[in-house]
């Protein structure tokens, strides 16, 4: 059976090639992210396995008899590519649209800004590439803003390999097999009160602990990780410990982290803790948080040589595109030589071309 379809996809030239590196492609993203999903590679070879089966269904259309499939396919693909377009063109409306629900319901502070600050970009970008300015510009200094938007479609790439990541790991298959349940703490209501998302991220953990209990294994141990901030009056593990006793967790599964001021530090002190309670570096762990904080926050526990997964709590959905920015730009700090260095390469060509303009040895007019 095989002969005959490899047989089949021979007489098919291109088709061939293409089925192969599709397989190919799908057999490295499975096995990479399967191993190891806290990697960002992980993106880039779901997107090539997805720009090859985009190739391998267009030649497949195209192949075909029906050439009313062919001209639907055709329609569909124009009508993507211009959604797309008119999508990244008034990104900026959708922006300011969140801006204004973030700027009513949650405090006003800069990390809550995000949208608003982005969207503004966006759309002095999109007036930019609307009504390019280069063309009233000497060419030298067009050149030389040509780096602006270069970096905006680096940054956008970055962003959207980010994306892809993110999604992924919110399917990652979980494992009800795990020690310890770490929750991460987050800022305190009145100094002493467990706030709506602290909440979920806590529940999450209790429903966690009684499914594994239902398949007959042991109830896993709750790690509450989370210090004392300037304006609580405890430490948010505290405050999240009593939580999770008031909805039926036992004190003696409980155990409290309350040193840490950040994510990093949640996942390295609780690991310390975890450590220090199982007596070797055996055990099996799982971290909660809000759905859009896990990747980043799985990073972390990766770069302290922490074995575990996030399982993301409900997150609002007005609240998601200023969180996700917010995580975007944590990420994007972790790795910002690598993304510096690209960025000063490019700025570095665009003033190399702006002085071949200048001596009017190139014209250069992009924006």
């Amino acid at each position: 059976m095989w002969n005959e379809i490899i047989a089949f996809l021979g007489r098919r030239g291109e088709f061939f090639y293409v089925s192969v590196f599709m397989l190919l492609m799908f057999f490295i993203f499975l096995t990479s992210w399967l191993i190891e999903p806290r990697r960002l590679i992980n993106g880039v070879f779901f997107t090539i396995f997805w720009v090859s089966v985009v190739i391998w269904g267009t030649i497949m259309v195209h192949k075909s008899t029906s050439h009313g499939l062919q001209r639907a396919y055709d329609l569909l693909v124009m009508v993507v590519f211009f959604a797309t377009i008119v999508l990244l063109t008034f990104a900026w409306l959708f922006l300011f649209w969140n801006a204004y629900f973030v700027w009513k319901y949650e405090s006003h502070t800069l990390p809550n800004l995000l949208t608003l600050i982005s969207g503004v970009l966006a759309l002095i970008l999109s007036l930019m590439f609307l009504l390019g300015p280069g063309k009233y510009l000497p060419h030298w200094l067009s050149a030389l803003l040509a780096s602006i938007p270069a970096i905006a479609i680096y940054l956008g790439l970055v962003l959207y390999n980010f994306l892809v990541n993110l999604i992924l790991y919110q399917i990652y298959p979980r494992r009800y097999k795990q020690d310890y349940l770490i929750v991460l703490g987050a800022g305190l209501i009145n100094g002493d009160q467990v706030s709506k998302l602290l909440a979920a991220r806590i529940n999450r953990a209790i429903q966690y602990s009684n499914r594994q209990y239902q398949k007959g294994r042991q109830r896993p141990i709750i790690i509450m990780s989370g210090g004392q901030g300037p304006d609580e009056k405890i430490p948010e593990a505290v405050a999240m410990a009593k939580f999770a006793q008031h909805r039926g967790v036992s004190p003696a599964r409980i155990l409290i982290e309350d040193k840490s001021k950040n994510t990093y530090e949640n996942m390295l002190f609780s690991k310390q803790i975890a450590l220090k309670d199982c007596g070797n570096t055996k055990f099996r762990s799982t971290f909660f948080s809000n759905n859009y904080h896990i990747f980043r926050a799985a990073l972390l526990a990766k770069e302290v040589g922490l074995k575990a997964n996030g399982v993301g709590a409900f997150t609002r959905f007005y609240y998601l595109p200023n969180a996700v920015i917010r995580e975007f730009a944590g990420v994007f700090v972790m790795h910002k030589r690598r993304h510096f260095v690209i960025m000063g390469l490019l700025v570095l060509f665009f003033i190399l071309q702006a002085i071949l303009a200048a001596f009017g040895w190139v014209r250069f007019n992009v924006i």
